[in-house]
């Protein structure tokens, strides 16, 4: 199983699941789920989020995924990534089958009541149908190369 998930290294939706994320990740490693972040934000519209800040917060937070660049946010736009963080899963025939948020609450995950992602590898894993395959994303919004940092696409709307 494959999770993609669009992230940066500022937003206090990211910053504030980063620990709930690992988590996932450390506890479905030995089931064969492999994560990676894409931070695709320009760098431009937020300094912080320039690559040699990703290598800086790799260092510091050793994260058990991959941590990728879209400088070119061509990635971002064929996955429709709206938020930061916005998950990705994929099953080992690499059909989507999930798409949104990690938690209900990833500005303070301590306060969050539904753990999607969670959920959602459970199920698959299990061999279940996934009862939530889509949930709207919360977090900031990706900041696209040359737009106001709260701009979003004209086709972005709530997905549920």
């Amino acid at each position: 199983m494959l999770v993609v998930f669009f992230t940066c290294n500022h937003c206090p939706f990211v910053t504030g699941s980063d620990e709930v994320t690992r988590a996932a990740a450390l506890r479905f490693k030995d089931h064969g789920v492999v994560f990676i972040g894409i931070n695709s934000n320009s760098e431009n519209t937020y300094q912080e989020d320039d690559f040699a800040t990703m290598v800086k917060r790799m260092e510091e937070h050793r994260f058990p995924w991959v941590y990728a660049r879209d400088k070119s946010q061509e990635t971002a736009l064929a996955y429709g990534a709206l938020r930061t963080p916005h998950f990705f899963v994929f099953n080992e025939e690499r059909k989507l089958v999930y798409t949104g948020r990690g938690v209900d609450n990833p500005r303070n995950a301590a306060e969050m009541t539904t753990n999607d992602l969670e959920r959602t590898l459970e199920e698959v894993l299990a061999g279940k149908p996934v009862s939530v395959p889509m949930t709207n994303p919360i977090g900031c919004n990706v900041k696209w190369e040359g737009r106001d940092a709260h701009w979003m696409p004209p086709e972005a709307c709530d997905l549920v």
